[in-house]
């Protein structure tokens, strides 16, 4: 599903130049619950960047499904990620002044889906992520778990094949964390493919494959110490 092949981002900072990533190669297979690791300033984050299809590579390719991510224009690249990536960060990411509704439909309102159609997926995903009753609240009128579970059925309702987590449990209080991670597990059992990205041992401990980056590259991957094979 996910093939990244000896992926470089370089950065000029104060005339140095800087190897975010440096030849980052890897696979990820449909339905997988993989977890990316590393310190501050080790590279993950802008992987995650590059693998959201929020930002490009310098060199090397990149496949979602087979398509070619490196060759496409700002416009197919903002397409690729409203239909095929779901995205659950750390700061939620809710506007504000829109209800907890309104903001899980948004996304489905730029794919362009009729009104009847985007109430049916807004209403399953909050009902999936126990928020039925709180359809009408905003933001600021919600706890910082249940903004985080709004997050969560705003990825879901669009559908994707991919759902992008980054740092999901950072701002939350260890009981929410615990309620999130359950909530991540339920999604993966159902069938979806998970990346996590964090820089806790104790939450990448809990996806079904770990990949420590350090200084933009991969210095370990949990699937090949356990001798299975790649996609």
């Amino acid at each position: 599903m996910i093939e990244l092949e000896n992926i470089k981002k370089i950065y000029s900072l104060g005339g140095e130049e800087v190897h975010a990533l440096d030849g980052v190669s890897l696979n990820v297979m449909e339905h997988e619950f993989v977890a990316i690791v590393g310190a501050s300033g080790s590279g993950k984050s802008t992987l995650m960047n590059i693998i959201g299809c929020l930002d490009t590579p310098d060199e090397g390719n990149y496949y979602i499904d087979g398509q070619d991510v490196t060759s496409l224009s700002e416009r197919e690249l903002a397409t690729m990620r409203n239909r095929k990536i779901g995205f659950i960060f750390q700061q939620f990411n809710l506007l504000p002044k829109l209800t907890a509704y309104e903001n899980v439909e948004l996304p489905l309102i730029y794919q362009g889906l009729p009104g009847a159609e985007r109430k049916e997926r807004v209403e399953l995903a909050l009902e999936r992520v126990g928020l039925s009753g709180r359809v009408h609240h905003r933001p600021n009128q919600l706890s910082g778990g249940q903004q985080q579970r709004v997050a969560v059925a705003r990825a879901l309702a669009t559908h994707p094949s991919l759902i992008l987590a980054d740092e999901p449990t950072g701002n939350l209080d260890s009981r929410s964390s615990r309620d999130i991670m359950t909530l991540i597990h339920e999604l993966h059992g159902q069938g979806n493919t998970i990346i996590l990205i964090t820089h806790d041992d104790g939450i990448a401990a809990q996806a079904e494959r770990q990949v420590r980056i350090m200084d933009g590259k991969i210095v370990s991957d949990s699937r090949e110490l356990t001798g299975r094979g790649e996609a």
